[in-house]
């Protein structure tokens, strides 16, 4: 593990391999252990650089004071990336972590070569949800999901809190059947949710999404429920030139569920 100095704090992250540069920003509840499965394909002819985000494991973090923000952590990754002086990167961002990515690629695409979003997430604006997506409840990643885990980890509730989180993304049950290190990842970053209520996360945007001027690639699991599959449909089709995969037999979490799969559809277009 490595750390550099950004903004005032010590980010920490993982990198291997050599060749042309290829960023992972995580998304919420995880860290650079999220990547794990996927380090040895990702590296292979590829520098791979794995962050952590600010609060975030390996830091242990109540969740009181500091500066957890979705603008923070934009700005984080810009100096991040700035320190490293490696030119423009590839870079691939998973749900918090893919919304991440788009702020940055909107705010500084000079920074980056290729875009991937595996499933960002966040809302829509109104205009842009389709007809046959209103009124199904709460979309996977807005602020009342949030709030309802955030709400139960304050009161004392860890476990609670994150199997509602975590079945609310992927479905019911779905963390009863998590493995027992994914778990553990979860509730080492559990705090982060109750800041991340207050993140100050804006939505989507039409103009946006038709200003990003990077090659992008949206992947979606083939067995995610809510509305996450339908905002990467969205936004890929707003992104002039955007591309999507979808893997099969993969939920939210596509690329610890289906490792080859992901890779075997990411590679090619960073090519």
């Amino acid at each position: 593990m490595k750390t550099l100095r950004v903004n005032d704090y010590d980010m920490s992250y993982l990198e291997l391999g050599e060749g042309p540069p290829l960023v992972c920003v995580h998304g919420s509840l995880n860290d650079f252990r999220a990547w794990s499965g996927v380090l040895g394909g990702l590296s292979a002819g590829r520098r791979l650089i794995v962050p952590s985000l600010r609060h975030y494991f390996p830091e242990r973090w109540d969740g009181q004071g500091g500066n957890f923000k979705m603008a923070q952590h934009v700005d984080d990754m810009i100096a991040f990336l700035e320190a490293l002086a490696l030119g423009p990167v590839d870079l691939i961002g998973h749900s918090r972590g893919g919304h991440l990515a788009f702020r940055l690629a909107s705010k500084r695409p000079d920074l980056l070569r290729k875009l991937v979003l595996a499933e960002p997430g966040g809302v829509l604006e109104d205009s842009l949800i389709p007809e046959d997506a209103k009124g199904d409840g709460p979309a996977a990643g807005s602020r009342e999901h949030v709030t309802q885990a955030s709400e139960k980890i304050a009161a004392g509730d860890l476990e609670g809190g994150l199997q509602a989180f975590i079945d609310g993304i992927n479905g019911p049950g779905a963390w009863e059947t998590l493995p027992a290190a994914e778990r553990q990842m979860r509730e080492d970053n559990a705090y982060t949710l109750i800041a991340q209520v207050n993140e100050g996360r804006q939505p989507y945007r039409r103009e946006e999404a038709e200003a990003l001027s990077l090659p992008t690639l949206f992947v979606i699991g083939g067995d995610t429920p809510g509305m996450l599959p339908i905002i990467s449909r969205v936004l890929a089709g707003l992104v002039p030139g955007a591309e999507t995969a979808v893997i099969p037999h993969a939920g939210h979490s596509m690329f610890r569920q289906q490792p080859k799969a992901f890779c075997a559809a990411v590679l090619p277009f960073l090519a």
